[in-house]
């Protein structure tokens, strides 16, 4: 296996994404270095930018770590300033929000495995500093999950209002999660999964595997039955998450994610041979192919050059090259100033994408008609400023 040696951040490799044509967001995100030199003006499309991409508590992190905050444009400062706040402050109500989770649900057999925004945080992994997340995501074993929703509901949890009976029979029947669920009084979300990936997917997955070997959180954290899953198993539910479910409104930080993941675990000894065979015993083979395409591709990610071709024939090259145009815009910044010509097409193109592997032909059509019949005739919301949910 050979090794590729771009493992800093800002190495190019010449497959035609001039920096250039990068957008600002990325360009800061990748060589932090060059908010140095940025003017008022750039920083003004920056923050916009990093905003409208749920990225801005990273840039802010970047920027206090590398030791440019204090000597960045004033008026810029407090920006990035509260985003760290913001950040630092989600990050203490997750340790206690776990903490009662793990006590409320104290009585089930089976390991509580955190995914995703807070498996990063309280596991200490390289996404973390200045990540935002709105919820918590948990993985128990499936005959675990009638007794666990039973005694969350009990202790004060409930599903989302404006969830109908086909949403309830959605979830139920056909996805890997059940509806999302807040607590009534502290207001905290919590997607409860019993898999990666929906039962009805056309990719079929090992889930028994996922509770081989869940690792215990860091000792003094003090959580003791909280569990984050293995690197090789975190990194395949990354990938997944973004290149099968299609949620993108957060795809550039998911991304960004990825490739802090692929640098943070490249760097265990044994781990890409690991990472290889979990992806092809779980079933994830695909989308981690798809991971590692569009991390190098976007974010120059580093791995060792032969990774692809050992996880199978990759896709033709018509359906490559609909999958590149689609990426190339879906993975931009979520601002006006970077969406490229296509780009609505190419998000609702993922979107149908997302749904077909998720579910066979005959229920996708039913599904998605549902969905366009109820919105076609339900009342107009007022307009939201919230933050996407999703962690």
């Amino acid at each position: 296996m050979s090794a590729h040696h771009g493992h800093g951040h800002g190495h190019k490799h010449g497959h035609g994404h001039g920096e250039r044509r990068r957008p600002l967001l990325v360009r800061v995100l990748l060589q932090p270095a060059i908010a140095a030199g940025l003017s008022l003006t750039d920083w003004d499309l920056l923050l916009r930018q990093a905003r409208r991409s749920n990225l801005a508590g990273k840039l802010a992190a970047q920027m206090e770590a590398g030791g440019w905050l204090d000597a960045l444009p004033a008026p810029v400062q407090p920006h990035l300033r509260s985003a760290l706040l913001l950040s630092r402050r989600q990050a203490q109500m997750l340790r206690r929000e776990v903490d009662l989770l793990r006590q409320t649900l104290a009585e089930l057999p089976g390991p509580l495995i955190l995914l995703k925004g807070a498996a990063y945080a309280l596991g200490g992994h390289a996404p973390a500093p200045g990540r935002m997340f709105s919820d918590i995501d948990l993985l128990i074993p499936p005959e675990q999950l009638p007794r666990c929703e039973t005694t969350l509901l009990v202790h004060g949890w409930d599903f989302d209002d404006g969830l109908d009976a086909y949403d309830q029979r959605y979830y139920r029947e056909w996805m890997h999660e059940l509806p999302p669920l807040h607590h009534k009084r502290r207001g905290t979300s919590l997607d409860l999964h019993h898999t990666l990936l929906p039962p009805t997917a056309r990719t079929p997955l090992d889930s028994r595997a996922l509770f081989d070997a869940p690792r215990p959180l860091p000792d003094p954290l003090g959580l003791p039955g909280a569990f984050t899953l293995p690197p090789e198993d975190m990194l395949l539910h990354s990938a997944a998450h973004l290149f099968h479910e299609g949620e993108l409104p957060n795809g550039l930080r998911d991304l960004f994610d990825l490739d802090a993941l692929l640098r943070e675990f490249g760097a265990i000894e044994g781990f890409w041979p690991r990472l290889t065979e979990r992806a092809r015993r779980i079933g994830l083979s695909r989308p981690l192919w798809l991971a590692l395409r569009y991390t190098r591709m976007l974010l120059d990610t580093p791995y060792p050059d032969t990774l692809p071709a050992e996880l199978g024939p990759p896709p033709g090259p018509l359906a490559l090259r609909l999958l590149d145009a689609c990426y190339r815009r879906a993975l931009r910044p979520a601002h006006d100033s970077c969406r490229l010509p296509g780009h609505a097409l190419a998000e609702g193109a993922l979107y149908v994408r997302s749904h077909w592997l998720r579910m066979p032909f005959g229920l996708l059509a039913l599904h998605l008609a549902r969905k366009t019949w109820g919105r076609m005739t339900s009342v107009p919301e007022a307009p939201r400023v919230d933050a996407p949910r999703d962690a």
